[in-house]
């Protein structure tokens, strides 16, 4: 690989539109960008004319085609130098056989290869015998599902870094906070996709990215960033149910449970209560048992009378709870709306019933055909309630704000001219019939 002045940015243009891609790429351009990437999704959703386009419109920049060839190297990689890549991204999990191709056609079509270890069992090992089969360059590259987990990114870096002589690029969820430490860790290129792709003002978020690898600064950001189970509650807190369903392949709603309080959030573990109809006593008592931070939620059949008034409403207050659910009826909404605690009810109503004591506490309950276990995240605002099961959180979280900083990107580019139509080319994209 061609000798390098410092670390350099490469910028991942994971899109499926091409004009959307080719006006984040102008600006990244103007913001210093090193290469441009026609991601995969790119190249899959309108093939390797993304590559012509970016040649042709970025002549001075290096182009690279991400293939993630697995097999067919040989072919894999003329096509995409014939098209005007530079460099040409391949899978490190393919057979020795098919590497070997494909440096063989880099060399005589004069297109450099770097080979990405994703999912490789043994990186290190793998990472030493890309280098011996004659690859330009090793990518250690967290997958975006693992992101939305919570992996750690660099993890494998810096043994990576030092178990060969090839430039190794870092790439997975790198933002203006974590860049430094891919540099600090040995990378030599560092790839940025959505920190940048999803910015308001791209141009903007490469200068910044540029200082950030260069001068191996931390800039704050609060974007881009992948949580896990700690960060649960700082990820919903950011984001909207319209986001979270989105991300939840438009699930996880518990149908017809609205907010007693326009404006008020709630977001929260569940501490689940079943109870009689108008039976108030297990709901009341489960008061006792949550823990500060906790959403009890009650199923009471969904109908009335009511199991929730002001003075249990003043109980969760004392006891710093983050609100209540509850599939049935509540009443003394005034009351509660005055002091603006979390409350969410199928039914308003000013009947209660009685305390008689039926139901269970800590067990899974049904809302809306939805099972909610103990421990299950909650959140809440004025659309509605949306429902993360446990063992799920992190990623269904992480998953939410890809979906806010998406839109984000959207709604500058609406302002700037586009509609919401062209710009997800809905024409294009609509199932036949």
């Amino acid at each position: 690989m061609a000798e390098q002045k410092g670390p350099l940015l490469q910028i991942a243009l994971d899109f499926v539109e091409l004009d959307r891609a080719m006006k984040v790429a102008e600006e990244a351009a103007a913001g210093g960008a090193d290469w441009l990437e026609a991601g995969t999704p790119l190249i899959k959703s309108v093939g390797l004319e993304s590559v012509r386009a970016l040649r042709k419109s970025f002549p001075k920049h290096t182009i690279v085609a991400d293939m993630k060839t697995m097999d067919a190297g040989r072919v894999e990689v003329e096509y995409a130098a014939k098209a005007g890549a530079h460099v040409v991204g391949i899978l490190a999990a393919a057979s020795d056989s098919t590497i070997a191709e494909c440096v063989a056609a880099g060399q005589e079509y004069g297109v450099r290869i770097i080979a990405d270890l994703m999912e490789v069992a043994d990186p290190v090992g793998r990472a030493k015998r890309l280098q011996e089969l004659g690859v330009d360059a090793i990518g250690l590259h967290t997958p975006i599902d693992r992101q939305m987990q919570g992996a750690d990114a660099f993890a494998l870096l810096r043994d990576v870094c030092k178990a060969v002589e090839i430039p190794v690029a870092a790439a997975g969820g790198i933002n203006s906070e974590t860049a430094a430490d891919a540099v600090e860790a040995g990378a030599s290129i560092v790839i940025v996709g959505g920190a940048i792709t999803k910015a308001k003002d791209a141009r903007q978020a490469t200068v910044e990215m540029k200082r950030a690898i260069t001068e191996k600064a931390r800039i704050p950001t609060q974007l881009y960033r992948r949580g896990g189970e700690e960060q649960i509650r700082e990820i919903l807190s950011k984001i909207s149910t319209p986001n979270l369903s989105d991300a939840m392949h438009r699930g996880g709603v518990l149908e017809g449970i609205k907010s007693v309080t326009p404006g008020l959030r709630l977001i929260g573990p569940a501490f689940c209560v079943r109870t009689a109809p108008g039976d108030w006593a297990k709901p009341v008592e489960a008061i006792d048992l949550a823990s500060p931070g906790d959403v009890i939620v009650i199923d009471a059949g969904g109908v009335g009378p009511a199991v929730w008034g002001e003075l249990a409403t003043n109980s969760c207050k004392v006891k710093d709870l983050a609100g209540v659910v509850i599939d049935g009826a509540v009443r003394d909404t005034p009351e509660i709306r005055a002091m603006e605690f979390p409350a969410f009810a199928r039914l308003t109503m000013p009947n209660a019933g009685e305390p008689r004591g039926l139901g269970e506490i800590g067990v899974p309950i049904k809302i809306s055909g939805v099972t909610v276990s103990p421990g299950d995240w909650l959140l809440g605002d004025d659309d509605g309630i949306v429902h993360i099961p446990r063992q799920q959180a992190v990623e269904w979280a992480n998953r939410g704000m890809d979906v806010l900083e998406r839109e984000n990107r959207l709604r500058a580019e609406i302002r700037a001219g586009g509609s919401l139509a062209s710009l997800a080319e809905l024409l294009k994209w609509e199932k036949p019939r």
